[in-house]
């Protein structure tokens, strides 16, 4: 139940149903989603450890906010930690996730071609997921599980002043072929110009305007 609501708020926050600067508590979301007060809370504090709200004392929860610049330095912690899990997935993956890899890949090009953006964020959730799997590194998936949500939040809050979805379909699909090729250096090397991208996303949306 913990992982429903989990998975439920998660996403509400990274598509901005639930708003940066928006106060919730636990009963209203618990009413709201049909869970318990405890699966709730549980929920929360997985959340709060990731980033995406903050626990007010005695006031509830509050959905944190958005920053560019945090942004920035996220992703150079992201660009070192993902380019490792590239290259151990890689090398790691089962058959199976092989070819759990080659059909994410043909996903988001899908999604990209049909200008699907909640599929795309989601098939990008499931790359990261699996890639986390198939790393075989408990210590790094501890830590890049902390970026994922606040990364595809922004993503999602920006993506339509700056994002070139094509381009960046490509470039996750280049990646998860890679890696389901065993092609250990090319995967590397397409997390490396992913997260180029990435970059170049970000800083061209301190300038964009706000919607």
């Amino acid at each position: 139940m913990t992982d429903q609501a989990y998975a439920i708020l998660e996403e509400q926050i990274v598509t901005l149903v639930l708003a940066p600067g928006q106060v919730l508590s636990e009963n209203t979301l618990a009413g709201a989603l049909g869970f318990g007060r405890t699966p709730i809370r549980e929920a929360l504090q997985r959340l709060a450890r990731e980033g995406l709200i903050v626990i007010l004392a005695r006031r509830g929860v509050m959905v944190s906010e958005i920053n560019v610049r945090n942004q920035l330095e996220l992703l150079r912690v992201r660009r070192e930690l993902e380019r490792l899990m590239a290259q151990l997935a890689a090398s790691r993956a089962s058959n199976e996730e092989r070819a759990a890899f080659q059909s994410l890949a043909e996903g988001m090009t899908k999604a990209a071609r049909d200008d699907d953006d909640v599929a795309f964020m989601r098939l990008d959730r499931d790359l990261n997921r699996l890639i986390s799997s198939a790393c075989r590194n408990e210590y790094a998936q501890r830590a890049i599980a902390l970026t994922h949500g606040l990364s595809r939040r922004f993503w999602y809050r920006h993506y339509q002043e700056v994002l070139d979805l094509p381009l960046c379909a490509r470039l996750h699909s280049a990646l998860a072929r890679a890696i389901s090729e065993r092609e250990v250096d090319e995967a590397m090397n397409c997390s490396d110009q992913l997260l180029d991208y990435i970059e170049t996303f970000t800083r061209a949306a301190l300038d964009a305007p706000m919607s």
